[in-house]
């Protein structure tokens, strides 16, 4: 995926899909069926048609809550053209965020580390 080609102009258009996604997520997307769904970033295409969006959840497996988001992304596509002042408005892709994970999982080894030391 091609980053935008005006870094500031796709990084406020990146910005504001992540803050109205995560707003139409809260009022949406069931905590029974998804979890507790946090957006990470947004990666937009140069040319808008694509936005990848990045998620971590939390009370819920990661393969429900995806499909639950990807189920949805029709319709937040929706609301985002109503919203968004652009010509293109991107196609959302919903992509787990496994830094989160993994930076949880390094500080329970080094606490383990410190632990097991002294």
């Amino acid at each position: 995926m091609k980053p935008a080609s005006k870094p500031g102009r796709g990084l406020r258009i990146a910005d504001q899909i992540q803050r109205d996604v995560a707003e139409m997520i809260q009022r949406e997307v069931s905590v029974e069926r998804a979890g507790l769904v946090t957006l990470t970033g947004v990666e937009v295409t140069a040319d808008y048609a694509h936005a990848k969006v990045y998620f971590t959840t939390i009370g819920a497996p990661v393969e429900a809550a995806q499909q639950v988001l990807r189920d949805k992304a029709g319709y937040f596509h929706s609301l985002l053209f109503k919203r968004l002042k652009i010509h293109t408005i991107p196609r959302l892709t919903f992509v787990h965020d496994e830094s989160v994970s993994r930076g949880i999982e390094i500080d329970r080894l080094i606490e383990q580390a410190n632990r097991n030391s002294g």
